[in-house]
This record gives C-alpha cells, sequence and structure tokens, in this order.
C-alpha cells in the first residue's frame, strides 16, 4: 500500500504550532514509508476563510520546509462533487431531508437536557415526504446499531455505538456542504491512507467512517494526537503567547530548531533532544506518539534553538540572520561577510534577533553610547588610553585578531593597567556599549577604518566632556 497523508488546515486564522505539529507528524510519516503528502485547504468557511489566511499558511509550510507533493487543494473548487455526493446518498437512501426549523431543534434540545439526556437530534424527518419548496437542510441517516470500531495509532481501540451518534447535517438550507461530509469525499477522492490529525476531531471520526462506509470507500487508519497545553494546563492559545509559526521567524527561531521542538512534544527517542531533519524521519513512528497532551515549554525552545545556531552550518544560520538584519534596514554588503558575523556571535546568542540586534555596530554608526558603559569606562584620563591603542592600531600592517589582541597587552603594559582597563573602554569605543564577542575578534572583523574612526571618535567625546 502506497501511503498518503494530508494536512488540512482551515484558513480562518495563522498556521499555529499545534497544526504546525501535525503537518510535521503528517510530512514524517509520509517521508518515512516513501508516500506522498497532500495539502488540503478546508475553506468552506465563506464567512471566517480568507486569502490571508491561506498566505499565512502556505508561508508558513515553507518556511519550516513541510513540501508538499500534491496540492494545495481547496474545497471551495469541489462543490459540484460534494453535490454529487450528497445526491449519491440521498438516492441510497442513506440520507434525507429534514425540514425543522430552528425553533423547533431549540425546543428539543432544551427538553432533552430537562430530562437529562443527550442532546441529539430525534430523527423527525427521517421518512418525511420531500417538500421541495420548503427550506430543507439534508442529513445523514446514521446506522441505529452495532459499533463503530477505531483502531486508533495513538489512542488504541476506540468503539463507538451508533444508537450514541445522531443524523448530522451534511448539507445546509443553501445548499452548501458541512465539514464532516467534505473531509469524507476529500480523503476518499484523494485516497488518503492515513488521516493524522489532533484528538479535539476524536468525535467526529466515528461518524465520518459511516460515511465512508456508505460510499463504499476503503476506510484510512486514523491516528488522533494530543492536545498541545500552555503552562498552566490549559489548552494552548494567544494568551500562552502561542502565535502564528511566522512569529517564531520574527522571534529569531531556525525552523530547523522549530520542528526539532514540536517533533517532540508527544513523540520521544530514548533521551535523545537533538534531531536532525533526516533522523526524524528515519525513527519516528507514530505508535511511539503519547496518548496524554504535552506542555509547550518556551524556555526549552530557546535552549534548542541556541543548540542549532551554535552547530548548523553556519552559511545556513547567515541565510536566516539575513533576512533580520533586512528588516533592520541593514544591508550586508555594507559590512564583514554574515557568514563570519554567526561564527563571532553563535556561542553568545541564543536567538537571530539578538545575534542581529548586537550585530548592527558591524554595519551601521551609532549615535550614542550606552550611558552605564559610559559612566563606568569613559573616566577622566581614559582618552589616553585610547590614543595609545589607536596609535598602536594605526600602526598594524596585519589587521587580524592576533596582532590586534598584541596591541591590546603592549599597551596594558606600557600604562600599567590590568588588560579590562584598556579592552573596556575600547569596547564602548568602537561598539557603543559593554557587551561584545572577544574585543579582538570583533575588531578585526569591524575592520581597520571603522576601528580607528570610532576611536578617535569616542576620544573626542571623552575630551568634550572633561570640558
Amino acid at each position: 500500500m502506497s501511503i498518503r497523508t494530508r494536512f488540512a488546515p482551515s484558513p480562518t486564522g495563522y498556521l499555529h504550532v499545534g497544526g504546525a505539529r501535525t503537518a510535521l507528524f503528517s510530512w514524517l510519516y509520509a517521508r518515512k514509508h516513501g508516500g506522498k503528502f497532500i495539502l488540503r485547504i478546508e475553506d468552506t468557511d465563506l464567512e471566517r476563510s480568507s486569502q490571508e489566511s491561506v498566505n499565512a499558511i502556505l508561508e508558513g509550510m515553507t518556511w519550516l520546509g513541510l513540501e508538499y507533493d500534491e496540492g494545495p487543494f481547496y474545497q471551495t473548487h469541489r462543490f459540484d462533487r460534494y453535490k454529487e455526493v450528497i445526491q449519491q446518498l440521498l438516492d441510497q437512501g442513506d440520507a434525507y431531508y429534514c425540514y425543522c426549523s430552528r425553533e423547533e431543534l431549540d425546543a428539543l434540545r432544551e427538553q432533552q437536557m430537562a430530562d437529562k439526556a443527550k442532546p441529539r437530534y430525534n430523527g423527525k424527518c427521517r421518512d418525511s415526504a420531500d417538500q421541495p419548496e420548503r427550506e430543507r437542510v439534508v442529513r445523514f441517516r446514521n446506522p441505529d446499531h452495532g459499533d463503530v470500531v477505531i483502531d486508533d495509532l495513538v489512542k488504541g481501540r476506540i468503539v463507538v455505538a451508533n444508537k450514541e451518534l445522531d443524523d448530522l447535517i451534511i448539507a445546509r438550507s443553501d445548499g452548501t456542504p458541512t465539514y464532516n461530509l467534505t473531509v469524507v469525499v476529500d480523503d476518499m477522492d484523494m485516497g488518503v491512507t492515513h488521516v493524522i490529525r489532533g484528538d479535539d476531531h476524536v468525535n467526529n471520526t466515528p461518524r465520518q467512517i459511516n460515511i465512508l462506509k456508505a460510499l463504499g470507500a476503503t476506510l484510512p487508519v486514523y491516528a488522533h494526537v494530543p492536545m498541545i497545553l500552555g503552562s498552566d494546563g490549559a489548552r494552548l492559545s494567544k494568551r500562552h503567547g502561542a502565535v502564528s509559526v511566522m512569529q517564531y521567524r520574527n522571534d529569531g527561531y531556525l525552523p530547523e530548531a522549530l520542528l526539532n521542538y514540536l517533533v517532540r512534544l508527544g513523540w520521544s527517542h530514548g533521551d535523545q533532544e537533538l534531531f536532525s531533519i533526516d533522523e526524524m524521519i528515519a525513527l519516528f513512528e507514530l505508535e511511539k506518539v503519547n496518548v496524554s497532551a504535552s506542555t509547550f515549554n518556551t524556555d526549552k525552545l530557546i535552549w534548542l534553538n541556541h543548540q542549532y545556531i551554535m552547530s548548523s552550518d553556519p552559511a545556513h544560520v547567515a541565510r536566516h540572520l539575513a533576512w533580520h538584519m533586512g528588516e533592520r534596514g541593514i544591508d550586508p554588503v555594507t559590512g564583514p561577510a554574515l557568514i563570519d558575523v554567526v561564527k563571532l556571535q553563535r556561542e553568545r546568542c541564543k536567538t537571530l534577533v539578538q545575534m542581529a540586534d548586537e550585530s548592527l555596530y558591524f554595519y551601521r554608526d551609532f549615535d550614542s553610547y550606552d550611558d552605564k558603559a559610559v559612566k563606568k569606562n569613559f573616566k577622566p584620563g581614559v582618552e589616553d588610553v585610547l590614543q595609545a591603542v589607536w596609535s598602536g592600531f594605526d600602526a598594524l600592517a596585519d589587521w587580524s585578531a592576533e596582532p590586534l589582541h598584541q596591541v591590546v597587552l603592549d599597551t596594558a603594559e606600557k600604562l600599567q593597567l590590568n588588560l579590562g582597563k584598556v579592552a573596556q573602554p575600547l569596547r564602548v569605543a568602537v561598539c557603543g556599549g559593554a557587551v561584545s564577542p572577544a574585543i579582538d575578534a570583533t575588531l578585526a572583523l569591524l575592520g581597520r577604518e571603522k576601528t580607528l574612526d570610532r576611536i578617535a571618535r569616542a576620544i573626542k567625546f571623552i575630551e568634550d566632556h572633561e570640558n
């Protein structure tokens, strides 16, 4: 059997981490078994669906690298097919027209709740004569007897009695199909073999299986993965910081780090924490997904991101860093190669936002110095220290870390100062603040002209503030 999985988001918002994890699990399963991964846009909610949300989903999938083999397919392009299947179910006697008004259904529900019975449609119109002149919906005629058995790859065997299921609406009064109908037709037509989705869909599955059986379709295998929770145990939401996948890009995460974090939300392989994409594909199994919900931990994600920044090919990190520099109005060609910036900063920076913000001085002159750094390091007389360093640098033929470091050492020895009394004022002079990578490597990357100009400017700044 050729494995075919699908990711079927509704374009009523952005691609969030829960949806991204579902997409990842579906993608991994298809890749592991040499199958196909399908992207389907379930956009039949015409009031809430938007092209902006579609674009956000596609952008998120692209950034994560979850390439799809088929699609994107849009349900709004398939209305004729859904009408055809609805008519087939009507002709077979597996569906019927329902004429009950909203008021009747509300009254029925209220009475059932008062009687402490399970609210459900009572089948009043199951045997009604066709009345095409009246407003009507189409309901699926659910079997009255027997059980629906789901051998879920994550949750195990689930058995639901058909008597617990009511006759759900499969076409609204305006003729548009409902979710439970469209998803069944799409999975059937697209040959989906494995439906991997959140366990909030478990209640839909028995109904969808009964529709599939009525259509004589081959049933897919189901795997319902648990929800992702916030730190307070509630379902992950915006108030927990659950945002668009692209917000994680904006916040400075590498896509591989987010994928690694998501795959570990509910799945594990021993005590291993870091997985390459190839390792994820090789090791992932749905049967190893936890049944219980997972808690989102931002601190763990930041730790993972730092591991990826440190261990990934600097050229790869640089490509992602370039976007962040562009967001800050920086053209990377105006300074050192971003690969060299990555190599210099990767041990210190946990996100690409931090790396970009702390590397601006390589590309752009700053207008002011950090106040605390000035008070601590630009004390009277330090201009003489900076002048001595400037003279030593100006005489260098080789502008690289080792000779630069030697100038700093020689200056400290000549002026009988500890190294920090030379390096820290120098750091503030060339970077604007008291924090940077090793000063010799920083100066080497900054370059001769910018270094000498900034030291001279700092000397003038100190002299002006002494007078």
